[in-house]
């Protein structure tokens, strides 16, 4: 006789995965009704599938234009997927928690913890009550310039709608948009490259939403504490460096290239070099043809999408925090060091390890998807790896390979998708048969490196 599977023996990895895995067809569901299509048939479940997949792990990639082929009730399931996914649904169901005034208990506080990332259980429901209030705010914040913005080019009622519906999308890095129409889909923010205010307050929200909530509860608390963590420091100045490292070498590869930024006068070259820096972070949506930029742009952008947000965020990728730590080994390695030392602390080995084992396995399934894609799509090897490497860091940028995806192609990148809005080590943990402590060591080995 099967036993049923009870919920309460489940680790937190495993709650996690399947959570999400219930969230992603319940939307596919959702997305299939007659009524969520413009045209009042049922979409295709393969396509709803990957919709809801690339919604509810804040991607963006999509098989069908959200504009045009989704209905307003297909928009308002896709954009609630955003918002549950991004904020997490542990995050969600706490909400409800706190509006009914119910108790959190131990394992939710556990499956908490591992969806944000912590080392321990202290000040993680102060924590969730932080992240719900700030994200909210920011995204209100947003909602409201978008819609003063665009009511100068739609009526009323549809730029609030826009408003509502972006800030979410572009706080939680999916990258979704509402811009594509019948004759022109797929066009994102290409409409806005040179405008300032959207281009501004799209970036603020791609940040705010990849730097991690722990970091921006440690901003919030800055007049109080009156200084930051090592983790928000390392988050800050990372990504400080890798936006503006961005921009400058995207700024030379296309300066004259007169597909994307060529015909724009000097400050639309800064913005739109700036913005195509910014949303690799996970973001998603882009204000220059990506199809169109020279090859070692596209090349440039793989790496950073790779590289990817900060943990605790509405991002995925290998983290800025984990690509910290890789660097500074590198650089102790090189003069001689012993110990990695980053703003005058000392990293604990563990922390070394888990970040190599994190790359690793990030950087295996990225090229194992790559070649599996490369025998099924009839696509250029870029193109591929430039659409499993936007899978795998839920960013959501495309060269336009992502419509034409065979059956098969679109179920191994909706699976990237999943891998890397969980994480790979998340969903090790989930699929791994229960530890048990080792009674003994072997002894120590070396083996000649270099």
């Amino acid at each position: 006789m099967i036993k049923k599977m009870n919920i309460w023996r489940l680790t937190p990895p495993q709650i996690l995965v399947l959570g999400f895995a219930a969230i992603i067809f319940l939307g596919a569901g959702l997305l299939t009704l007659p009524f969520a299509s413009a045209t009042g048939h049922s979409i295709a479940f393969i396509d709803a599938l990957f919709t809801a997949t690339s919604a509810t792990c804040v991607t963006g990639l999509v098989v069908v234009d959200t504009g045009s082929v989704y209905t307003m009730f297909g928009q308002i399931v896709i954009v609630s997927l955003i918002q549950i996914g991004g904020l997490g649904f542990m995050t969600m169901s706490t909400l409800i928690a706190f509006a009914f005034r119910k108790k959190i208990t131990l394992k939710e506080r556990l499956v908490l913890q591992e969806a944000f990332n912590q080392g321990s259980m202290e000040g993680i429901v102060r924590l969730i009550r932080k992240v719900i209030i700030y994200s909210l705010s920011i995204e209100a914040i947003a909602a409201v310039i978008f819609t003063i913005r665009w009511s100068f080019d739609m009526d009323f009622a549809q730029a609030l709608y826009f408003g509502i519906w972006h800030a979410i999308s572009m706080f939680n890095n999916a990258g979704f948009d509402l811009f594509g129409t019948v004759d022109a889909p797929f066009v994102s923010l290409t409409g806005y490259v040179d405008d300032f205010v959207v281009n501004f307050v799209a970036m603020a929200l791609i940040v705010l939403g990849g730097i991690g909530f722990i970091v921006m509860s440690d901003l919030m608390d800055y007049n109080t504490k009156k200084k930051l963590s090592l983790h928000s420091k390392v988050v800050l100045s990372m990504t400080g460096f890798l936006i503006m490292f961005g921009a400058i070498i995207i700024f030379i590869f296309e300066y004259t290239n007169i597909r994307t930024m060529g015909s724009l006068d000097l400050g639309g070259k800064i913005l739109a070099s700036f913005f195509q820096s910014v949303a690799p972070r996970t973001a998603g949506p882009n204000t220059v043809d990506i199809g169109a930029l020279r090859q070692a742009s596209q090349f440039f952008i793989v790496i950073l999408m790779f590289i990817g947000a900060s943990p605790g965020s509405t991002g995925g990728g290998i983290k800025t925090t984990t690509f910290t730590i890789l660097i500074s080994a590198i650089v102790t390695m090189i003069r001689g060091k012993e110990d990695i030392v980053i703003f005058r602390y000392r990293l604990a080995k563990d922390r070394i390890l888990k970040a190599i084992t994190l790359t690793m396995m990030a950087l295996f399934l990225v090229i194992i998807v790559t070649m599996l894609l490369s025998t099924t799509e009839d696509s250029q090897l870029l193109k591929i790896l430039f659409e499993v490497t936007s899978a795998f860091g839920t960013v959501g940028l495309t060269m336009g390979l992502t419509p034409e995806l065979t059956t098969f192609g679109k179920i191994l990148i909706s699976l990237t998708m999943f891998a890397g809005r969980l994480g790979p080590i998340t969903l090790a943990y989930a699929l791994q048969p229960k530890q048990e402590k080792e009674l003994y060591r072997y002894p120590e080995g070396k083996i000649t490196i270099g």
